[in-house]
Protein backbone atom coordinates (compact mmCIF):
# COMPACT_ATOMS: atom_id res chain seq x y z
CA UNK A 1 0.00 0.00 0.00
CA UNK A 2 1.55 3.49 -1.01
CA UNK A 3 1.69 5.25 2.13
CA UNK A 4 1.50 9.66 2.15
CA UNK A 5 4.34 11.37 2.14
CA UNK A 6 3.85 12.71 5.23
CA UNK A 7 4.02 9.16 6.78
CA UNK A 8 7.30 8.51 4.88
CA UNK A 9 8.90 12.17 5.77
CA UNK A 10 9.12 13.05 9.08
CA UNK A 11 11.96 16.27 9.79
CA UNK A 12 11.32 16.11 13.31
CA UNK A 13 12.04 12.24 13.82
CA UNK A 14 15.00 12.29 10.93
CA UNK A 15 16.22 15.02 8.71
CA UNK A 16 18.28 12.36 6.33
CA UNK A 17 16.69 10.60 3.80
CA UNK A 18 17.77 8.32 1.03
CA UNK A 19 15.37 9.30 -2.18
CA UNK A 20 15.70 7.29 -5.27
CA UNK A 21 14.12 8.13 -9.09
CA UNK A 22 13.55 5.40 -11.75
CA UNK A 23 12.98 5.71 -15.24
CA UNK A 24 9.67 4.13 -16.66
CA UNK A 25 10.52 1.01 -19.34
CA UNK A 26 13.31 1.36 -21.36
CA UNK A 27 14.20 5.60 -21.05
CA UNK A 28 17.21 6.26 -20.37
CA UNK A 29 19.07 8.50 -18.11
CA UNK A 30 22.39 7.84 -18.25
CA UNK A 31 24.72 5.36 -20.28
CA UNK A 32 24.62 4.00 -23.87
CA UNK A 33 21.47 1.81 -25.10
CA UNK A 34 22.82 -1.83 -26.52
CA UNK A 35 20.01 -1.57 -29.16
CA UNK A 36 20.25 1.48 -30.47
CA UNK A 37 23.92 2.33 -30.15
CA UNK A 38 22.70 5.45 -28.69
CA UNK A 39 24.79 7.24 -26.04
CA UNK A 40 22.56 8.96 -23.49
CA UNK A 41 25.77 9.63 -20.59
CA UNK A 42 25.29 13.80 -21.45
CA UNK A 43 22.37 13.19 -19.22
CA UNK A 44 24.16 12.81 -16.24
CA UNK A 45 25.54 16.23 -17.02
CA UNK A 46 21.80 17.68 -16.17
CA UNK A 47 21.34 15.79 -13.24
CA UNK A 48 24.23 17.49 -11.57
CA UNK A 49 23.84 20.65 -12.98
CA UNK A 50 20.21 20.34 -11.23
CA UNK A 51 21.61 19.58 -8.33
CA UNK A 52 23.71 22.42 -8.05
CA UNK A 53 21.13 25.01 -8.50
CA UNK A 54 18.93 22.94 -6.06
CA UNK A 55 21.53 23.27 -3.76
CA UNK A 56 22.03 26.93 -3.91
CA UNK A 57 17.89 27.38 -3.81
CA UNK A 58 16.65 24.99 -1.24
CA UNK A 59 18.32 24.07 2.14
CA UNK A 60 17.67 20.85 1.40
CA UNK A 61 21.97 19.32 1.46
CA UNK A 62 23.20 16.41 -0.78
CA UNK A 63 25.37 13.79 1.48
CA UNK A 64 25.56 10.88 -1.36
CA UNK A 65 24.26 10.60 -4.91
CA UNK A 66 24.45 8.06 -7.73
CA UNK A 67 23.52 8.01 -11.28
CA UNK A 68 22.97 5.10 -13.25
CA UNK A 69 21.66 3.61 -16.75
CA UNK A 70 18.10 4.28 -15.55
CA UNK A 71 17.63 5.31 -11.70
CA UNK A 72 19.48 7.25 -9.28
CA UNK A 73 19.69 7.37 -5.75
CA UNK A 74 20.15 10.35 -3.77
CA UNK A 75 21.08 11.07 0.11
CA UNK A 76 20.25 14.44 1.85
CA UNK A 77 20.23 16.24 4.87
CA UNK A 78 16.96 18.44 5.68
CA UNK A 79 18.24 22.06 7.32
CA UNK A 80 15.46 22.95 8.30
CA UNK A 81 17.47 25.60 10.91
CA UNK A 82 18.92 27.19 7.66
CA UNK A 83 15.56 27.98 6.01
CA UNK A 84 14.10 29.76 9.61
CA UNK A 85 17.02 31.68 9.64
CA UNK A 86 16.41 32.75 6.57
CA UNK A 87 15.33 36.49 6.36
CA UNK A 88 12.05 37.04 3.52
CA UNK A 89 14.36 38.69 1.31
CA UNK A 90 16.34 36.37 0.94
CA UNK A 91 13.84 33.37 0.54
CA UNK A 92 12.36 35.57 -1.97
CA UNK A 93 15.58 35.41 -3.65
CA UNK A 94 15.66 31.85 -3.98
CA UNK A 95 12.36 31.16 -5.25
CA UNK A 96 13.18 33.36 -7.43
CA UNK A 97 15.69 31.29 -9.08
CA UNK A 98 12.93 28.55 -9.95
CA UNK A 99 9.84 30.29 -10.27
CA UNK A 100 7.80 33.29 -11.36
CA UNK A 101 7.56 35.99 -8.27
CA UNK A 102 3.95 38.11 -8.53
CA UNK A 103 4.56 41.52 -9.20
CA UNK A 104 2.23 41.60 -5.33
CA UNK A 105 5.29 40.53 -3.90
CA UNK A 106 7.62 42.67 -6.03
CA UNK A 107 5.89 45.74 -4.79
CA UNK A 108 5.44 44.33 -1.19
CA UNK A 109 9.32 43.90 -1.66
CA UNK A 110 10.22 46.86 -2.64
CA UNK A 111 7.95 48.87 -0.12
CA UNK A 112 5.30 49.59 -2.66
CA UNK A 113 2.79 47.49 -1.64
CA UNK A 114 -1.43 48.24 -2.02
CA UNK A 115 -4.03 47.62 0.50
CA UNK A 116 -4.19 44.41 1.67
CA UNK A 117 -1.40 43.19 -0.45
CA UNK A 118 1.23 42.49 2.90
CA UNK A 119 -0.97 40.47 4.57
CA UNK A 120 -1.39 38.07 1.59
CA UNK A 121 2.36 38.65 0.32
CA UNK A 122 4.00 37.72 3.70
CA UNK A 123 1.59 34.56 3.80
CA UNK A 124 3.67 33.72 0.30
CA UNK A 125 6.96 34.07 1.49
CA UNK A 126 6.24 31.75 4.82
CA UNK A 127 4.80 29.17 2.43
CA UNK A 128 7.73 29.45 0.11
CA UNK A 129 10.21 29.08 3.11
CA UNK A 130 8.78 25.84 4.30
CA UNK A 131 8.74 24.69 0.81
CA UNK A 132 12.82 25.33 0.80
CA UNK A 133 13.06 22.62 3.21
CA UNK A 134 10.54 20.09 2.11
CA UNK A 135 11.94 17.00 -0.24
CA UNK A 136 8.86 17.11 -2.10
CA UNK A 137 9.30 20.01 -3.84
CA UNK A 138 13.13 19.82 -4.08
CA UNK A 139 12.52 15.92 -6.29
CA UNK A 140 9.90 17.72 -8.13
CA UNK A 141 12.10 21.05 -9.36
CA UNK A 142 14.71 17.89 -10.22
CA UNK A 143 12.12 14.93 -11.87
CA UNK A 144 10.31 17.25 -13.76
CA UNK A 145 13.08 19.23 -15.60
CA UNK A 146 14.66 16.13 -16.26
CA UNK A 147 11.40 14.77 -17.87
CA UNK A 148 11.10 18.14 -19.86
CA UNK A 149 14.50 17.59 -21.60
CA UNK A 150 14.57 13.94 -21.97
CA UNK A 151 11.53 14.29 -23.60
CA UNK A 152 12.17 17.32 -25.75
CA UNK A 153 15.53 15.38 -26.89
CA UNK A 154 13.70 12.23 -27.51
CA UNK A 155 10.85 14.05 -29.88
CA UNK A 156 8.13 12.49 -27.15
CA UNK A 157 5.58 13.33 -24.50
CA UNK A 158 4.46 11.34 -21.61
CA UNK A 159 5.58 9.68 -18.56
CA UNK A 160 9.80 9.95 -18.38
CA UNK A 161 9.46 8.50 -14.58
CA UNK A 162 7.78 5.66 -13.67
CA UNK A 163 5.89 6.94 -10.57
CA UNK A 164 6.74 9.37 -7.08
CA UNK A 165 10.07 9.36 -6.21
CA UNK A 166 10.96 6.37 -3.18
CA UNK A 167 11.91 8.01 0.02
CA UNK A 168 13.66 5.81 2.81
CA UNK A 169 13.85 7.56 6.30
CA UNK A 170 17.60 7.14 7.74
CA UNK A 171 17.44 6.95 11.38
CA UNK A 172 20.74 7.27 12.67
CA UNK A 173 24.64 7.79 11.85
CA UNK A 174 25.07 4.40 11.59
CA UNK A 175 21.68 4.35 8.64
CA UNK A 176 23.42 6.93 6.97
CA UNK A 177 26.56 5.58 6.71
CA UNK A 178 25.12 2.58 5.21
CA UNK A 179 23.37 4.24 2.65
CA UNK A 180 25.96 6.21 1.45
CA UNK A 181 28.01 3.08 1.25
CA UNK A 182 25.28 1.33 -0.61
CA UNK A 183 25.01 4.41 -2.70
CA UNK A 184 28.30 4.71 -3.52
CA UNK A 185 29.16 0.99 -4.50
CA UNK A 186 26.21 0.63 -7.10
CA UNK A 187 28.22 0.66 -10.46
CA UNK A 188 30.44 -1.79 -8.62
CA UNK A 189 27.84 -3.94 -7.79
CA UNK A 190 26.31 -3.86 -11.36
CA UNK A 191 29.76 -4.76 -12.41
CA UNK A 192 30.36 -1.47 -14.45
CA UNK A 193 33.92 -0.67 -12.59
CA UNK A 194 35.93 -2.88 -11.10
CA UNK A 195 36.66 -0.33 -8.02
CA UNK A 196 34.21 2.28 -6.29
CA UNK A 197 36.55 5.44 -7.30
CA UNK A 198 36.48 4.61 -11.07
CA UNK A 199 33.05 5.30 -11.33
CA UNK A 200 32.46 9.60 -12.52
CA UNK A 201 28.49 8.51 -11.88
CA UNK A 202 28.96 8.25 -8.21
CA UNK A 203 29.66 11.30 -5.16
CA UNK A 204 32.83 9.22 -3.80
CA UNK A 205 34.60 10.13 -7.43
CA UNK A 206 34.00 14.15 -6.73
CA UNK A 207 34.94 14.20 -3.41
CA UNK A 208 38.34 12.32 -4.17
CA UNK A 209 38.45 14.95 -7.05
CA UNK A 210 38.20 17.85 -4.62
CA UNK A 211 40.41 16.00 -1.94
CA UNK A 212 43.17 16.00 -4.68
CA UNK A 213 42.89 19.86 -5.01
CA UNK A 214 42.88 20.74 -1.81
CA UNK A 215 46.30 18.86 -1.76
CA UNK A 216 47.23 20.82 -4.90
CA UNK A 217 46.15 24.36 -3.36
CA UNK A 218 48.07 23.36 0.06
CA UNK A 219 44.98 23.42 2.36
CA UNK A 220 42.44 26.21 0.70
CA UNK A 221 38.87 25.59 0.20
CA UNK A 222 38.14 23.80 -3.18
CA UNK A 223 34.31 24.61 -4.22
CA UNK A 224 33.16 21.48 -6.32
CA UNK A 225 33.39 21.95 -10.41
CA UNK A 226 31.75 23.90 -12.43
CA UNK A 227 28.03 22.21 -12.74
CA UNK A 228 28.66 19.83 -9.97
CA UNK A 229 26.37 19.80 -6.37
CA UNK A 230 27.53 20.97 -3.08
CA UNK A 231 28.57 17.80 -0.81
CA UNK A 232 28.56 18.26 2.76
CA UNK A 233 32.06 17.71 3.92
CA UNK A 234 32.94 14.93 6.36
CA UNK A 235 34.99 15.58 9.55
CA UNK A 236 38.68 16.73 10.05
CA UNK A 237 41.36 17.38 12.83
CA UNK A 238 40.29 20.84 12.38
CA UNK A 239 36.48 20.47 12.33
CA UNK A 240 35.34 17.57 15.01
CA UNK A 241 32.85 19.62 16.30
CA UNK A 242 31.52 21.04 13.15
CA UNK A 243 27.18 20.70 13.60
CA UNK A 244 27.01 20.22 9.70
CA UNK A 245 29.75 17.40 8.77
CA UNK A 246 29.52 13.81 8.46
CA UNK A 247 30.18 11.95 11.38
CA UNK A 248 33.28 10.29 10.23
CA UNK A 249 36.66 11.45 8.32
CA UNK A 250 36.93 10.46 4.58
CA UNK A 251 39.93 8.02 5.32
CA UNK A 252 37.68 6.38 8.03
CA UNK A 253 34.96 6.47 5.46
CA UNK A 254 36.86 5.45 2.05
CA UNK A 255 38.45 2.39 4.51
CA UNK A 256 34.52 1.49 5.29
CA UNK A 257 33.77 1.95 1.55
CA UNK A 258 36.69 -0.35 -0.04
CA UNK A 259 35.99 -3.32 2.80
CA UNK A 260 32.50 -3.60 2.15
CA UNK A 261 33.13 -3.73 -1.57
CA UNK A 262 36.33 -6.36 -1.33
CA UNK A 263 33.57 -8.40 1.40
CA UNK A 264 30.38 -8.31 -0.97
CA UNK A 265 32.60 -9.36 -4.19
CA UNK A 266 34.07 -12.19 -2.13
CA UNK A 267 31.16 -13.06 -0.59
CA UNK A 268 32.82 -13.26 2.85
CA UNK A 269 31.01 -12.25 5.80
CA UNK A 270 32.83 -11.86 8.57
CA UNK A 271 35.45 -13.39 6.88
CA UNK A 272 37.88 -10.58 7.25
CA UNK A 273 37.51 -9.16 10.33
CA UNK A 274 40.16 -8.43 11.92
CA UNK A 275 40.86 -5.67 9.04
CA UNK A 276 37.33 -4.08 10.53
CA UNK A 277 38.17 -0.24 10.30
CA UNK A 278 37.61 1.80 13.19
CA UNK A 279 34.17 3.59 12.20
CA UNK A 280 32.55 0.25 12.39
CA UNK A 281 32.92 0.31 16.19
CA UNK A 282 32.91 3.98 16.55
CA UNK A 283 29.67 3.61 15.76
CA UNK A 284 28.40 0.54 16.96
CA UNK A 285 26.88 -1.22 13.71
CA UNK A 286 26.89 -5.15 14.13
CA UNK A 287 29.29 -6.23 11.31
CA UNK A 288 27.05 -9.57 10.34
CA UNK A 289 24.22 -7.56 10.41
CA UNK A 290 25.25 -4.41 7.92
CA UNK A 291 27.06 -6.89 5.63
CA UNK A 292 23.76 -8.89 5.61
CA UNK A 293 21.77 -6.14 4.33
CA UNK A 294 24.43 -4.83 1.77
CA UNK A 295 25.24 -7.94 0.53
CA UNK A 296 21.63 -9.29 -0.19
CA UNK A 297 21.43 -5.42 -1.47
CA UNK A 298 18.21 -5.08 0.49
CA UNK A 299 19.02 -1.34 1.67
CA UNK A 300 16.28 0.03 -1.14
CA UNK A 301 13.62 -1.67 0.65
CA UNK A 302 11.31 -0.42 2.89
CA UNK A 303 10.48 3.27 4.32
CA UNK A 304 13.48 3.64 6.66
CA UNK A 305 17.18 2.60 7.31
CA UNK A 306 19.19 2.79 10.69
CA UNK A 307 19.57 1.00 14.24
CA UNK A 308 16.25 -1.24 15.25
CA UNK A 309 16.11 0.99 18.61
CA UNK A 310 15.30 3.71 16.63
CA UNK A 311 12.56 2.46 14.50
CA UNK A 312 9.51 2.55 17.08
CA UNK A 313 10.38 6.29 17.53
CA UNK A 314 10.34 7.08 13.74
CA UNK A 315 6.63 4.73 13.77
CA UNK A 316 5.23 7.29 16.26
CA UNK A 317 6.29 10.24 15.05
CA UNK A 318 5.15 9.40 11.63
CA UNK A 319 1.76 8.17 13.15
CA UNK A 320 2.25 4.66 12.28
CA UNK A 321 1.76 1.09 14.26
CA UNK A 322 5.03 -0.14 12.76
CA UNK A 323 8.33 0.52 10.67
CA UNK A 324 9.45 -1.99 7.73
CA UNK A 325 13.09 -1.68 6.04
CA UNK A 326 16.75 -2.11 6.30
CA UNK A 327 17.59 -2.03 10.60
CA UNK A 328 20.62 -3.06 11.76
CA UNK A 329 21.18 -4.66 14.91
CA UNK A 330 23.16 -2.59 17.60
CA UNK A 331 26.58 -4.38 18.78
CA UNK A 332 26.02 -5.91 22.18
CA UNK A 333 26.82 -4.54 25.36
CA UNK A 334 30.53 -5.29 26.54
Amino acid sequence: MTLPRSQLICPTSTPYYHCIGRCVRRAFLCGEDAVTGKDYSHRKGWILARLALLAEVFTIELFSYAVMSNHYHLVVNINQNKALSLTQHEVISRWSRLFRVPAMVERWQQGNAQEGETEVAEKLVALWRQRLADVSWYMRCLNEYIAREANREDGCKGRFWEGRFKSQAILDDPGLMACMVYVDLNPLRAGLVSTPEESADVSIHQRLEEHKRLAETNGLAAQPEANHPWLLPFTTATAQSEPMCLPCTLNDYLQLLDWTGRARREDKRGAIAADIPSIMSRLGIDIRSFLSQLARNQLSRGSVIGLATGAADHAKLTHRQNVRGSLLRPTAPQ
